[in-house]
């Protein structure tokens, strides 16, 4: 997983500068590079599902910008998480910093839907937490780990996290940005990073459970949570987000 996601990152960074140098074509028919260029040409707010922040942009020329931005706080897009017939409420504390190359192939045409569709290639630094949490009543029967339990008469707490902690990740992305008038415009865009698996923990808070097979609930519990930190699905964190921008 380490190996394949230092691939991962060094092949979006290459593909981000080649595209960069790709853009001389530009530069030897006309556009000339200007030191004030380094200077950023807008900023956005946004929110989606790593949270809310914003970003402040800079534009390379008519085909090529970058994003520096950050998004956080806790927010929750998805109420739970289903592993085995298991479900578990989901509470997310996001933490991301990134930096995205952002490719406009139509960025010269006079439609601005068109110029603004761009490509999203880029890396961040997560430190995400997500709290895991689940209840059950003592007079109903519940499944862990495809194991039918019986709560005791005063129920059973379950809880737990699932964190992508200190973790580099690529991501790929689309977005569309059009502008309305010289100085705003909005945008949306869809992507995901790629995390690989996150660690995952599952304990009994209170209460207890009892099943015909003598098996332990805990014991159920630690391979129920070793299925989710293995799952490929949550290798990738899928990314929708909406906001306005503002050029200066």
């Amino acid at each position: 997983m380490k190996y394949l996601k230092t691939a991962l990152v060094a092949s979006v960074l290459t593909t981000a500068a080649g595209t960069t140098m790709a853009d001389g074509a530009v530069i030897k028919d006309g556009y000339v590079f200007e030191q004030n260029k380094l200077i950023p040409t807008g900023a956005r707010a946004e929110v989606g599902t790593t949270g809310y922040g914003g970003a402040i942009q800079w534009t390379a020329s008519p085909y090529v910008g970058l994003s520096l931005g950050y998004n956080g706080g806790n927010i929750s897009w998805s109420d739970d998480i289903k592993v085995n017939g298991s479900k578990y409420d989901i509470d997310m504390d996001n933490n991301n910093v990134y930096l995205n190359a952002e490719i406009h192939p139509w960025g010269t045409s006079d439609n601005r839907w068109a110029q603004g569709t761009y490509f999203a290639a880029g890396v961040a630094y997560l430190d995400n937490k997500y709290d895991l949490d689940r209840r059950v009543n003592g007079a109903r029967g519940f499944t862990v780990n495809n194991t039918d339990f019986l709560a005791d008469a005063n129920g059973v707490h379950i809880n737990g996290k699932m964190e992508y902690k200190n973790d580099i990740a690529p991501y790929v992305g689309v977005g569309i940005a059009p502008k309305f008038g010289k100085n705003w415009g909005v945008f949306g865009e869809v992507g995901a990073y790629y995390t690989g698996n996150p660690s995952v923990t599952l304990q009994t808070v209170s209460g207890g459970a009892t099943t015909n097979a003598g098996t332990d609930l805990n014991t159920e519990l630690a391979k129920e949570a070793d299925k989710i930190a293995n799952d490929d699905k949550y290798a990738w964190m899928p990314v929708g987000k909406v906001g306005v921008n503002f050029y200066w």
